[in-house]
């Protein structure tokens, strides 16, 4: 129950991680002309912003003493695929295929467990098993089809990047609810402590 109460405190997190997906998505769909280097530093932040408030909620996890480590391997994962990016930037499209495919999958794999474990614990965790059976859907699709066309890819990773943030959202709606607190004060909250 104290991860439920962390995550249920900390529902702006998720709200905040689906917000840069969807915004990330959008992005992809509205300038779907895109070049492969703006394509690749976009993917890049978003990566390292997922990262980075996964590593967030592990901390919180940890204090809870509940299992941690999923969110610090996702966390270590997408930290991991913002650098890559970013040290390289003029990698091949199908290099970024590859990272972004193996990243999606792994990231899915890990949704899915957090999901499972915490299925006794809130009402709603499909959300969380959804978001991971996008991503590694995914994942697979570019591991399946790494020939198709930049803008194809721009298309899957807007839509897939869409879907996943929907996904946060909802789980972090879902949370605050059971949190009992207003969608203003939850953030103003947390930085108080």
């Amino acid at each position: 129950m104290l991860m439920l109460a962390h995550l249920a405190r900390n529902w702006w997190v998720f709200v905040l991680r689906g917000a840069a997906a969807v915004l990330f998505g959008v992005l992809a769909f509205a300038r779907p002309g895109i070049t492969l280097e703006v394509l690749v530093l976009l993917f890049a932040f978003w990566a390292l912003f997922d990262g980075v408030f996964a590593l967030i909620s592990s901390v919180g996890a940890a204090e809870a003493h509940e299992p941690w480590w999923p969110l610090v391997l996702i966390g270590l994962l997408g930290i991991a695929a913002g650098v890559v990016t970013l040290r390289w930037p003029g990698i091949t499209a199908l290099a970024l295929l590859l990272v972004v495919a193996y990243w999606s999958i792994f990231r899915g794999i890990l949704e899915i467990v957090g999901a499972v474990r915490l299925r006794n614990l809130i009402q709603g965790e499909g959300w969380l098993i959804f978001g991971g059976i996008a991503s590694i859907a995914f994942g697979v699709l570019l591991v399946i089809n790494p020939g198709s066309g930049l803008l194809a890819v721009v298309w899957l990773v807007g839509l897939y990047a869409v879907i996943f943030g929907i996904a946060q959202i909802m789980l972090g709606l879902r949370l605050r609810s059971l949190a009992g607190e207003s969608p203003v004060s939850a953030p103003v909250a947390a930085r108080a402590r």
